[in-house]
């Protein structure tokens, strides 16, 4: 079965941008050797870390079909900074990976202990709506 893990963060100018560069540079160490430890047991489907809210728009279709955008939103409390989605055998795997992921080393080496929501990824809807 197939889940999105997404890791939720705080706002960007208390975070990341601000931890010494030893701090920072052993976060994407842990992160990297997350990404290669979930590609070779063969669960990882997909990951992506995602830009600052700073950066985001709101879209939505006008009457005409145009698009209609909407934002930016930098004041927002926690953003997602990015995903995982992985194809694990049951959902105990799914939460014992995100939990890993929520122990990422933050500032001076402390587990971060970030929330990360797990979602089951639908193949389709299901089937009492066909």
């Amino acid at each position: 079965m197939k889940y999105i893990l997404m890791m939720n963060t705080m706002r960007a100018e208390q975070g990341v941008p601000n931890w010494p560069r030893g701090d920072l540079q052993a976060h994407i160490a842990f992160m990297k050797r997350l990404h290669q430890d979930l590609h070779e047991s063969g669960e990882l489907v997909s990951a992506e870390g995602l830009s600052f809210p700073d950066q985001a728009k709101l879209v939505q279709a006008g009457k005409d079909g145009t698009p209609i955008t909407d934002g930016v939103f930098p004041e927002s409390k926690e953003f997602l900074a990015g995903f995982w989605i992985v194809d694990v055998e049951t959902p105990e795997r799914a939460y014992a990976i995100a939990a890993q992921a929520s122990a990422a080393p933050g500032p001076g080496g402390a587990p971060l202990n970030m929330p990360i929501e797990v979602r089951p990824v639908m193949s389709g809807p299901p089937p009492e709506m066909m």
